[in-house]
């Protein structure tokens, strides 16, 4: 049997129940984009069912006890756009206070007060979230929430444009972004907390250091990248973060993040600090660079043709020339790297005009060629019409490793190779001219891919790599002579691995459904060999890769420690936070 409870102890107990209802009743709620009310109505309910069981505790065993009911709808705020949407949330609000009436009841309570009539309520607004002033709705919000639009830049509207215009000179960014700089404006010197879920871009490549440098919050908890499925079929699946930040709170406890694994299961671990990327790092901000900060050969784009396709020869068209094989290369582009797909170029590069007029499929396409340039709108362009005979661009590198710009987030591995002069890149790929095998073996270790997955921008859901933000800020190991053999090694063992499947294209070999297991097994011992070049234990985890390397990098910019201290710091964080993650 339970102890009997003395008077003073009920009283003292039921006084602090009474603060807690008078606390939760002083809480308001804002959602700037509320589209049809869910985020309020789900807050009201979350806030009513604690009040109810605050007077289950206080009524508990009476019957039909009447009492005022403290939490109100009128504590919760919305703004949105569409007229349609306001009433849905005004009325959604409303059914809300009705059903948690009736579980008032049911706790043995009576409210003083009923829902009936309607009341006016007057607090979802009608109008562009982006060009009101918050403040007339709810002066001070304890939170703010909600689930702005995500609009990427070319999908906006022109009223849209300007809205990222009054916020951000970038332009790329995204349409939510701006929601962010609103709220962060608006709470600076307060205690309001904010929450948003938003697409993931926001945390990824150019975007992180335009939304995040001067926003002048910290970030109080994250759940980094899931997949968002919506109800509806005809809605594409979205990959989203939710991102709750604040300027002056404190937060009880430590900043968290949360990641959503493959079976659905939730771990949440305790953080240090959540940088931009939603990293347990520093707040850095990798930024354009135009070489590599690291000692290691440069990478540029392929060549851009601007020839309207008159010097590009597709595989069916090929045996036209058979007769001049000698000005004709292979040329690769993102589609052919990846598919193996065949693709040619007349390269008339130092050919002399009479050779040229030789041949007169050859001496076509090149009037082909400058009537198209002669057609398009760019004057820099036209001006092309003068050189008909080549590329805007002319780079033909002896050997290099070449990779697509942009590749399908489902691979583990961005798919690479080695080429040679005989084959013409183009504007579709990267490539790394005199690169070794050592540089390939680094490059297409998992060391290499958390940072690309982490610091590159997005095309849709697929990765953009950016010479400019992953390649040259991407810090390489310093590895003894053993160590870069052994790279090596395993490099060469990858490339093995490819050619027992000579029938297979590099999107073939790299679909994970079907990756063969000759060469998984050549990529991991290639992950080994380049974590132990940068001294990264075997069970280091991606987002610990990342955030040692955004430590290097600070050295090597000259923002902060060097990568010594970084490993001893690092095996001190991951000896301290032992037990500090649970999973749901």
């Amino acid at each position: 049997k339970e102890a009997p409870v003395g008077a003073t102890a009920i009283k003292k107990r039921n006084e602090k129940l009474e603060a807690f209802r008078d606390r939760l009743a002083a809480l308001t709620f804002l959602d700037p984009a509320c589209g049809s009310g869910n985020f309020l109505t789900e807050g009201y309910t979350s806030l009513r069912r604690l009040e109810n069981r605050a007077l289950a505790v206080l009524y508990g065993g009476q019957r039909s006890v009447a009492a005022p009911i403290e939490v109100s709808i009128e504590q919760f705020f919305g703004i949105e756009i569409n007229d349609l949407a306001v009433a849905v949330a005004r009325t959604a609000l409303w059914i809300a206070e009705a059903q948690m009436m009736a579980e008032t009841r049911a706790v043995g309570v009576e409210p003083i007060d009923d829902v009936l009539p309607l009341k006016s309520y007057p607090n979802i607004v009608q109008g562009n979230a982006l060009r009101m002033d918050w403040r007339e709705l709810v002066p001070a919000p304890s939170f703010i929430m909600g689930n702005p639009p995500f609009c990427g830049r070319r999908y906006r509207t022109p009223e849209q444009i300007e809205d990222v215009a009054r916020y951000f000179d970038y332009k790329d960014i995204d349409y939510v972004a701006c929601w962010y700089k609103k709220a962060a404006d608006l709470i600076q010197g307060t205690e309001t907390r904010c929450a948003f879920v938003s697409t993931s871009s926001i945390t990824q490549g150019e975007q992180v250091p335009a939304l995040w440098k001067d926003l002048g919050v910290h970030i109080d908890f994250a759940w980094r990248t899931f997949r968002w499925d919506s109800e509806a079929e005809e809605l594409a699946h979205v990959h989203v973060v939710i991102i709750g930040f604040s300027c002056g709170a404190k937060c009880p406890l430590s900043p968290r993040l949360f990641d959503v694994q493959k079976d659905g299961t939730v771990i949440e671990t305790h953080a240090k600090n959540i940088n931009g990327y939603l990293l347990d790092a520093p707040d850095v901000y990798i930024t354009l660079r135009s070489k590599p900060i690291s000692d290691v050969p440069s990478m540029r784009n392929g060549n851009v043709p601007l020839d309207g396709d008159a010097l590009k020869i597709e595989a069916e068209d090929i045996h036209l020339f058979a007769d001049c094989p000698h000005l004709t290369k292979r040329l690769i582009g993102g589609r052919e790297l990846l598919h193996d797909e065949p693709r040619y170029v007349l390269w008339l590069v130092g050919v002399s005009p009479a050779e040229i007029k030789r041949y007169p499929r050859v001496y076509q396409r090149v009037e082909q060629c400058r009537a198209n340039r002669l057609a398009m709108k760019d004057k820099g362009t036209q001006r092309l019409a003068d050189t008909p005979t080549v590329f805007r661009d002319t780079f033909d590198p002896d050997d290099y490793i070449a990779l697509p710009m942009v590749s399908s987030e489902r691979r583990a591995y961005i798919p690479m190779a080695y080429f040679h002069g005989d084959t013409i890149p183009t504007n579709q790929v990267q490539i790394i001219p005199g690169a070794t095998l050592y540089h390939f073996g680094v490059l297409t270790s998992d060391v290499h891919m958390a940072w690309m997955r982490v610091v590159a921008g997005r095309l849709e859901t697929r990765y953009r790599y950016s010479k400019d933000i992953v390649y040259d800020n991407f810090v390489w190991p310093e590895g003894t002579p053993d160590q870069r053999e052994k790279i090596e090694r395993t490099a060469q063992a990858i490339l093995d691995a490819r050619a027992l499947f000579p029938d297979s294209s590099l999107a073939d070999l790299y679909d994970d459904a079907v990756m063969p297991s000759e060469l998984r097994k050549a990529h991991r011992a290639n992950d080994a060999a380049v974590r132990a070049a940068y001294g990264f234990p075997k069970d280091m985890s991606e987002p610990e890769i990342v955030a040692a390397l955004m430590e290097m990098w600070r050295e090597m910019a000259g923002e902060g420690r060097g990568r010594a201290s970084v490993r001893a710091n690092d095996t001190e964080r991951r000896e301290g936070d032992a037990g500090a993650s649970r999973t749901y």
